[in-house]
């Protein structure tokens, strides 16, 4: 495995011709070799999306619609490929994109429920759009140094908690017992009384095996493994899977929700103010977990200096942006920076080309997106549950000395699981540390920032009782 050089290090090798000056691979160190080594395995280790991003999108809408989780994959591919591909090429970082975890989720399970999937992909490109602005100002850093460090830290730890707590009822891991105490428990009356549970409990200690191991794509062998397993105990003990190959592995990608998006919201069914709430916390999520992935793989890299800065950030923050108005028009959820990027920067890519070789394999996965129709429910839900335990590694960061820091994150991670609303956990995280620290002495700690988005998540939490106060949506 490639060192990683200090942020501070500088190579002086001349660049060997124009497409080495262009992506600075002499100059950061690096080879040719070493950057498809390193995109190719930073594709591996984020395949995995391309299977698990139509399952977490198959909440149906309030409306019951359904998107087809062929055509989810082959978009999620899509926007994966054309979104890496345009980050390698402007910004010349190893980064790679792909449907944002946390983002989709909240989309799927808050969003939906109130608007329809062309409505929720249109509120996904305001978010884009809006993302773009503030990086394209200057005033996306400047609003990111502004929100303490420990609430954005408890965000990805509610995502986390939130995420494996779907991977549970998914699998049938926890159940509803029907009655008011307690109103869940452990499988069947208190045991794993099903193959499909049996299953998921097995992925899940092969992937925790692999990751524990620092295996390479260990969520994607994970799911290919408990995918084989499951095939060959639906051969000895039939329980409905088909594995069938009547459409073949490989086919041409159905890209028919390219353009599937409605801004024609209906205000009669859904408020105006929960629509700028649902806007801003997609703001918010993209907005933080992005910087804070960048910022956190450039220092990885030794791109960044002390200052957490690296080369051509502000380029990158715009097409990070970007990510979202493509992600939301191909109804793939905004794509975003994967922090599994670290895998290829371990493996020594320094550079954009890297980028470009992991954009290229997604495009070419577009075509294979049959394959991801075999994972069963059950396998897939053990992926979600390994992906909110390593988002809840984050808790290491945050100082639980204080307790105007331990309520609002104990807030913030309980309540997005036990509402099922990753809008509720922020908006709870917010409220709770202005109010604690405004009255323990603390006011003038409070950005102004701070104090607007909690009034805002006031009017969010009290939206129910204002609507019937004037009697209309607002």
């Amino acid at each position: 495995m490639t060192t990683t050089p200090s942020p501070t290090s500088e190579h002086t090798s001349e660049p060997k011709n124009a497409f080495d000056r262009f992506f600075e691979i002499s100059k950061r160190g690096s080879t040719i070799g070493t950057e498809v080594r390193g995109g190719i395995v930073t594709f591996v280790t984020m395949a995995y999306i391309v299977i698990l991003n139509p399952i977490i999108l198959s909440t149906p809408d309030v409306e019951g619609t359904v998107l087809d989780g062929s055509a989810v994959a082959a978009a999620t591919a899509f926007a994966a490929g054309v979104m890496t591909l345009l980050f390698g090429l402007v910004t010349r970082l190893p980064f790679a994109f792909a449907a944002g975890l946390g983002i989709n989720a909240f989309v799927a399970f808050s969003v939906v429920g109130s608007v329809t999937w062309p409505e929720a992909m249109a509120l996904v490109m305001i978010n884009g759009a809006i993302i773009v602005l503030l990086a394209a100002t200057g005033l996306r850093k400047m609003i990111f140094d502004a929100v303490p460090v420990q609430l954005k830290l408890a965000i990805t730890v509610g995502i986390g908690l939130f995420i494996a707590f779907i991977g549970f009822v998914n699998a049938g891991f926890v159940t509803s017992t029907e009655q008011a105490s307690p109103p869940v428990g452990l499988g069947v009356d208190g045991s794993v009384a099903t193959i499909p549970t049996l299953l998921f409990v097995i992925t899940l200690l092969l992937g925790g095996v692999l990751i524990a191991i620092k295996l390479r794509g260990a969520i994607l062998i994970a799911l290919v493994g408990g995918t084989v397993i499951a095939a060959i105990a639906n051969l000895i003990w039939p329980f409905g899977l088909d594995f069938g190959f009547a459409g073949g592995i490989m086919s041409l990608p159905d890209l028919s929700l390219i353009g599937a998006v409605d801004f024609s919201f209906d205000i009669s069914k859904v408020g105006v103010v929960a629509l700028v709430m649902f806007v801003f916390t997609l703001v918010f999520s993209n907005f933080f977990d992005a910087m804070g992935t960048m910022t956190g793989l450039a220092n990885e890299a030794g791109l960044a200096d002390e200052k957490g800065d690296f080369p051509r950030i502000k380029s990158a923050l715009v097409v990070e942006g970007v990510g979202a108005i493509v992600g939301g028009g191909t109804s793939s959820s905004s794509a975003t920076v994967f922090v599994e990027s670290g895998s290829g920067i371990g493996e020594g890519a320094r550079t954009g080309f890297a980028t470009v070789v992991t954009g290229g394999l997604f495009l070419l996965a577009m075509f294979f997106t049959p394959l991801t129709s075999l994972v069963p429910g059950a396998v897939a839900a053990a992926a979600l549950v390994l992906v909110g335990a390593m988002m809840l590694t984050q808790i290491k960061h945050i100082d639980f000395g204080d307790f105007r820091v331990l309520l609002p994150v104990f807030l913030t991670a309980t309540v997005m699981p036990m509402t099922y609303s990753i809008a509720n956990g922020i908006g709870a995280g917010f409220v709770s540390w202005i109010v604690v620290n405004a009255l323990s002495g603390r006011a003038k700690t409070i950005h102004p920032l701070l104090w607007i988005v909690g009034v805002g998540f006031v009017l969010f939490f009290a939206r129910g009782p204002i609507e019937a106060l004037f009697g209309v949506g607002i």
